[in-house]
């Protein structure tokens, strides 16, 4: 390795480091097309460049970020949006595990995660949730000015994993989209620790769940709480979880609360089965037997 360093004229330092500023591009690149088209489905006409400096990524310019948006359909005057993707030769991607999974009998079987974008007067920051399906709980959060891994999902997956005291001989699955901070292999050594199963779907109608608590936070909470700036932003997220997981009725959990939810079932006072459809058409409502004892 050190007469391949010397032919090329760099030092191995050097090369890690270049190497460390390629991954953190390319993790950072991943997640924008997500984040771009959610824009586009709010702000239709609104141009590259004004995403941008919306946007503000850390790993390219303004330049670079147009190239990217015209070479990914992304320019407002194509008819048709959001139909190219990255290429992903050489990306990791997990299979959807939720096609074959029969059902859920308790918490710390099946998270799932997404990230999204709130915007505070010019600038975007990121928002990142983990919840578990079983009891609708936000198990991890977080907020963060950076969509790189270590400042997404990377401290939202180390709060869920500290919550439910998560062991690591377990069954867990974490569902997500196809996005950088879930394939990256920072997170994937994290999830590998726990042995926790990777599982990815292609679409958003893949996640629907964790899509859903994304709009319920922001439209009913944050949005109304109108944090002012990212020190706002942190503490007011951590209060809209708060009042989300202890206090909002879910008709899904027979009008509980999740943390209800959760109690009860760990009182022995209520029992609870969710049938996952393993049909390929995930997006269908699940079957759910609730016995009341």
């Amino acid at each position: 390795m050190k007469g391949m360093y010397s032919i090329a004229g760099i030092s191995k330092q050097g090369f890690h480091q270049w190497l460390d500023r390629y991954l953190r591009a390319l993790d950072e690149q991943q997640q924008l097309h997500f984040l771009v088209k959610e824009i586009r489905q709010d702000h239709p006409k609104l141009s590259a460049r004004q995403m941008y400096f919306m946007l503000q990524p850390k790993t390219m310019g303004r330049d670079h970020f147009e190239k990217f948006c015209f070479e990914n359909g992304y320019k407002v005057e194509q008819k048709r949006k959001f139909n190219k993707t990255t290429d992903s030769r050489g990306v990791k991607r997990f299979d959807n595990l939720l096609l074959t999974l029969v059902e859920l009998t308790g918490i710390n079987q099946l998270w799932v995660s997404d990230i999204t974008y709130f915007r505070i007067a010019e600038r975007f920051y990121y928002l990142t949730f983990i919840t578990d399906i079983f009891n609708r709980e936000i198990v991890g959060h977080n907020a963060s000015d950076s969509l790189l891994t270590t400042q997404t999902t990377i401290p939202a997956l180390k709060m869920a994993i500290r919550k439910r005291s998560l062991k690591k001989a377990n069954h867990l699955i974490f569902h997500s989209d196809g996005g950088g901070q879930y394939y990256s292999h920072e997170f994937t050594d994290l999830t590998h620790d726990f042995n926790i199963q990777n599982s990815m779907g292609k679409t958003v109608y893949e996640n629907p769940h964790a899509e859903r608590v994304n709009g319920t936070i922001k439209n009913e909470y944050l949005y109304e709480y109108n944090p002012r700036n990212f020190q706002e932003l942190v503490t007011l997220l951590t209060k809209a979880v708060r009042m989300y997981n202890q206090f909002r009725p879910h008709s899904s959990l027979d009008r509980h609360s999740p943390a209800d939810f959760r109690r009860l079932i760990d009182k022995g006072l209520l029992t609870k089965t969710w049938v996952i459809n393993k049909k390929k058409k995930v997006t269908k409502k699940e079957k759910v037997n609730i016995n009341i004892k």
